[in-house]
């Protein structure tokens, strides 16, 4: 069982969201694949959530597959999946996790095509799924992952928004010398992976986390596409403003730069300062002023 089955730990994070976590965790339960558990965390909820998960847990009779922990506050999606990795590694059973949104639901096939991928790849380290819409299945929204541009400090989903293609298997494969991180909605870590790159930078709370996983992986591990792992996902269930997105994706912007490209920084500048007229030109005043005040926030602190 252990050898063609290794063991993997399901990390689903749920904050404000319970009815799209037990949705998703009903999905994770008729998984195909035979070895594994879930870790669900709540980051800190103010919905009731964790009781309605309880509930929801305590009717499936699976308390050997179903841990649930809380943080008792919201720590960030980092903060919270990280609680439940270093779980998960203080098992001390763990081959792989599958860090896996809240607002997807997963193929019965996903995860045992996910480890397929990455145990036939050499030198793979983290794998991503086939991502595609919800509410509307035949689309792709993201094959395995993005690639992000550094001088402009903005993401691209190469294949995004194309009808799915179930028959061109080597050509989604192809897709990973056209990506350079894997998408955070469904993403498979190893062991070693963890061991040697270490787990979510909790710098940014919100966004950037697989960009900047990836971005320490890189020359140590590579990625992998899983094409007939399938997931479907609801996308920015747990950002209801477009204020917060703002706040946090200008601010992230930054930061990631001048942590890991400081050379790029104008240019990076450059397109925040059009992403804020771009908001202004639109009438969206109160988001323009968010992303200079975040821009600013950002710049005048000293980096850590």
């Amino acid at each position: 069982m252990s050898e063609k089955y290794p063991k993997v730990y399901i990390i689903v994070l749920n904050w404000n969201g319970w009815r799209d976590t037990i949705e998703c965790l009903e999905s994770v339960l008729k998984l195909s694949y035979q070895n594994f558990s879930v870790v669900i965390v709540d980051n800190g909820s103010t919905d009731g959530s964790a009781a309605k998960i309880k509930e929801w847990i305590a009717k499936q009779g699976r308390q050997d597959t179903l841990v649930f922990i809380e943080t008792g506050k919201n720590l960030g999606y980092a903060g919270g999946n990280n609680a439940g990795l270093r779980y998960a590694l203080d098992r001390g059973d763990l081959e792989y996790a599958w860090v896996l949104n809240n607002d997807t639901v997963v193929d019965p096939d996903a995860l045992a095509q996910l480890v397929k991928r990455i145990e036939e790849k050499p030198g793979a380290g983290f794998c991503g799924s086939l991502v595609l819409y919800y509410n509307d299945r035949g689309r792709v929204s993201a094959v395995g992952g993005g690639f992000y541009d550094k001088w402009l400090g903005q993401a691209v989903h190469p294949g995004a928004a194309k009808p799915h293609e179930p028959d061109k298997i080597e050509k989604y494969i192809g897709f990973e010398s056209k990506i350079n991180y894997i998408e955070g909605a469904s993403t498979l870590v190893s062991r070693g992976f963890l061991h040697d790159i270490g787990l979510m930078s909790e710098d940014y709370f919100l966004f950037f986390e697989e960009i900047d996983w990836a971005t320490r992986a890189r020359g140590k591990y590579s990625l992998a596409i899983a094409p007939k792992s399938l997931v479907y996902h609801k996308g920015g269930a747990s950002v209801k403003s477009n204020r917060i997105f703002d706040h946090y994706n200008t601010r992230n912007r930054i930061l990631f730069t001048r942590k890991y490209y400081p050379y790029a920084l104008p240019t990076v500048l450059l397109s925040v300062l059009g992403y804020c007229l771009d908001r202004a030109i639109h009438g969206e005043w109160e988001n323009a002023r968010i992303i200079v005040k975040a821009a600013a926030e950002i710049l005048f602190t000293p980096p850590h």
